[in-house]
């Protein structure tokens, strides 16, 4: 994983931003460090290093539009790794099975996926290739981006402007950040699993 404070000062606002739509709307971009770079960059903005305004908006518009990019990839090219119906993740009927998925649990799928590490590129993706609505994929992008993005950086930026000499603290609090990133998608396999059992 990379370094969220490595990551800040070497590219800037402009940077962040792009990352976020790159983690969110590109294939490659599961590495990007999302939840701590977000975090981290509120704190830097509770320093006066950056305005926190023009990275809620930036990295708002990057999610929404991130996700976007990775549902429409998803649903013009995703589809055709499945025409052969070889090897065992290009499966027709992982294909049937995602998109019954995405028509049971996909609004809450795209939201939680925010929340967690490598999911939340995927997930968009999957969304495209299950062939879910794009109206009903598109309020809930919105919904889960702006959730996302000014949730994280408001909390870094609030700390930040609390605690004294934040960047101490930076590290640890990203890591732990990392691990509670995780429960939302455990704690909703746990719920389909209790269902599937009743």
């Amino acid at each position: 994983m990379l370094d969220p404070i490595i990551i800040i000062k070497a590219v800037g606002v402009i940077g962040i931003i792009l990352i976020v739509f790159a983690e969110t709307g590109l294939f490659f971009g599961f590495f990007f460090p999302g939840d701590s770079l977000l975090f981290t960059a509120g704190i830097f903005a509770s320093q006066g290093f950056f305005g926190i305004e023009i990275l809620l908006i930036g990295c708002i518009i990057a999610a929404i539009l991130g996700d976007s990019v990775g549902y429409w990839s998803g649903k013009k090219y995703g589809r055709k790794l499945f025409d052969r119906d070889s090897g065992f993740f290009f499966k027709k009927k992982r294909l049937y099975d995602a998109e019954v998925f995405y028509e049971k649990h996909g609004k809450s799928t795209i939201i939680i996926a925010r929340f967690v590490p490598m999911i939340r590129t995927f997930a968009p993706i999957v969304a495209g290739i299950g062939n879910m609505k794009y109206r009903s994929f598109l309020s809930y992008n919105i919904f889960g981006g702006v959730v996302w993005v000014s949730g994280l950086l408001l909390l870094g930026y609030f700390l930040g402007g609390m605690i004294p000499n934040p960047d101490r603290y930076i590290v640890p609090i990203a890591f732990l950040i990392i691990i509670l990133s995780f429960i939302p998608i455990i704690f909703r396999m746990m719920v389909l699993r209790f269902n599937k059992k009743l």
